[in-house]
């Protein structure tokens, strides 16, 4: 009894000493990146512009104007600072939060050096980061109320993907409108293939989605070449237009970056909150959750473990559906081959990444669509970086999650698993 009880805690202070010796690294190592990559290759004397206001806004912000080698010498030390705090005596609890505030330090350490000596639209690059966030962020809703309920989805992009044409298609015979409850519809009649093969079956989860992935890009693919590339009148359904919320777009900086975007993006924020306070704070969450835990005891007290996966596999997919639609009507405003370009498959590493909680999974989505747009914003810069290594940061990023370095991932104990009822 007296060996086990001093072994216990022994391990657990190994396993908490090294991961604080770990990040502690990590802190001393990105403090290094920026003295080393970054401040001792800029010059002295060099400024850096950013400015405050996005693209067609009437507000009248002052652009942030500093020098850049003593911001980034400044930035440099703190990152230090914090990395041997973090070796000595930690962070405890708060280290998560306190990579969030370093990697901050880091990125915008990273845009001061690419900015020096020029100017940079930050306003602009944050809306957009906003904007390219939208479809991978509902990708990864999408597969958290569908793995919190057991069921793995790895065809959210076969159904953002048809969603996306669909909403195409009769959004330029009917209206946007009509586009947009067809992409909706679209992805909930895929989802529920999904859902007849993976619950009533008990087909192979993976397999299924690989077989709705494959039959998306295929069918899509020859009804493109067939008849939406001689039919232009197939093709042509517009895009939402902005909406601007009263009173709040006019909120300096802030504003026009949150507060001025189409259906789109309001739609994903109302839906965000919804799938987080209904999970979190509703009975009908915690049921749902107990059915991706522990199916069996949720069954033993009257759940219907059955119904609860088919309704969170469709409701996912129609999330998918909207966000597929994203694509047609609030971005482009055509349908082209294999547009969604991974965005599905990029939406369940952020759901991974978040930890499969709505608002981890968000900010999740913010980072990859901040290196999809800064990859983008740097080629017209000219910056001596090649664009391949800004889109590999949040993958390596998602590595170092899945490692565990922030934390190991609490993926539910039943997800892929199918059901079998008692007496059956």
């Amino acid at each position: 009894m007296s060996s086990q009880s001093t072994t216990i805690p022994t391990v657990a202070s190994y396993g908490t000493a090294r991961r604080r010796t770990t990040m502690g690294i990590v802190f001393l190592a990105l403090a290094g990146v920026i003295w080393y990559f970054f401040s001792r290759t800029t010059q002295a004397g060099m400024i850096t512009t950013f400015t405050l206001n996005p693209g067609g806004s009437q507000a009248n912000f002052p652009d942030l104007v500093f020098g850049t080698l003593p911001i980034l010498n400044v930035l440099a030390s703190v990152c230090a600072l914090i990395g041997a705090f973090q070796l000595v005596r930690g962070f405890g609890k708060r280290t998560n939060a306190v990579l969030g505030l370093v990697a901050a330090l880091f990125i915008f350490a990273f845009l001061s050096w690419v900015a020096s000596g020029a100017s940079l639209n930050l306003a602009g690059l944050l809306r957009a980061t906003l904007i390219r966030a939208i479809p991978i962020t509902l990708g990864a809703l999408s597969g958290i109320l569908c793995e919190r309920a057991g069921v793995v989805n790895i065809a959210i992009e076969g159904m953002m993907l048809t969603s996306a044409m669909l909403a195409a298609i009769f959004g330029s015979l009917y209206g946007l409108w009509v586009g947009l409850f067809s992409g909706v519809i679209a992805g909930g009649l895929l989802a529920l293939v999904h859902a007849i093969l993976s619950i009533k079956y008990k087909t192979d989860q993976i397999v299924s989605g690989t077989v709705i992935n494959i039959f998306s890009i295929g069918i899509t693919s020859f009804i493109s070449a067939k008849y939406l590339a001689s039919s232009r009148h197939l093709n042509n359904p517009g895009i939402f237009s902005d909406i601007q919320i009263p009173g709040l777009v006019d909120i300096p900086f802030i504003g026009p970056i949150a507060f001025s975007h189409n259906i789109f993006f309001f739609g994903m924020v109302i839906l965000l909150a919804l799938l987080h306070f209904g999970l979190f704070f509703t009975r009908w969450g915690l049921r749902l959750r107990s059915v991706g835990e522990h199916p069996k005891a949720a069954d033993t007290l009257g759940i219907n473990v059955f119904r609860t996966r088919y309704m969170a596999v469709i409701l996912g997919g129609m999330m998918a559906g909207f966000g597929g639609a994203y694509f047609t009507l609030g971005s482009v405003g055509r349908f082209d081959e294999v547009m969604t370009a991974g965005r599905g498959f990029i939406g369940l590493a952020a759901m991974i990444f978040g930890n499969w909680n709505p608002f981890g999974a968000f900010g999740a989505g913010l980072l990859f669509g901040f290196a999809d747009m800064l990859a983008a914003r740097l080629a017209i810069l000219g910056v001596r970086v090649p664009s391949e290594f800004l889109l590999m940061a949040p993958y390596v990023a998602t590595m170092i999650i899945l490692a565990g370095v922030v934390g190991r991932g609490q993926m539910p104990a039943a997800d892929g698993q199918p059901y079998e009822k008692e007496g059956h």
